[in-house]
């Protein structure tokens, strides 16, 4: 990775950013985190990635909740089983539309959602601030190497000049 400095700069400043915003507004922070790696491991660049991370982070709330909600009005476990295999599949068939097409970001926000009880108004705000976080740290990085680029090409063209 050319640019690991850069990266390092933009993830850990924003990350640390991040982790304030989440405290003084009561946001889940891994959960943010969880919506900024969906941001980077999906395909799509830019504001398009974001767009895919939200759609597909929150495809899977919806997903977790119909299973957790539908399972809550029968007494056997089973029904709860049989509700997690039609969710499962209807997340991987979702993929056949280009904004769900990222079928691990519908798996992140159904596990969140699950791993937080199906408390979906802590989720989403959290899964949505995350996909924005991923696209600033982008953007930052992005600055970050344009601007050692030109300090490095003006570094050379001083260096020539002297000689």
């Amino acid at each position: 990775m050319e640019n690991r400095w850069q990266v390092a700069i933009s993830a850990g400043l924003l990350a640390a950013i991040w982790c304030g915003v989440a405290d003084a507004f009561h946001l889940v922070t891994w959960i943010g985190f969880l919506g900024c790696s969906t941001f980077f491991a999906q395909p799509k660049a830019g504001f398009q990635g974001v767009m895919m991370a939200w759609c597909t982070n929150l495809s899977g709330v919806f997903w977790a909740w119909l299973i957790i909600s539908g399972s809550s009005f029968f007494v056997s476990p089973v029904f709860g089983y049989i509700f997690t295999g039609i969710a499962t599949s209807a997340m991987c068939l979702q993929a056949s539309y280009q904004k769900l097409s990222f079928i691990p970001g519908a798996f992140i926000g159904c596990c969140t959602t699950f791993a937080m009880a199906g408390d979906v108004a802590n989720v989403v705000p959290s899964l949505i601030i995350g996909g924005l976080l991923g696209f600033s740290m982008s953007l930052l990085t992005g600055q970050l190497v344009s601007l050692t680029q030109k300090w490095s090409a003006a570094t050379r063209s001083q260096v020539a000049s002297a000689d």
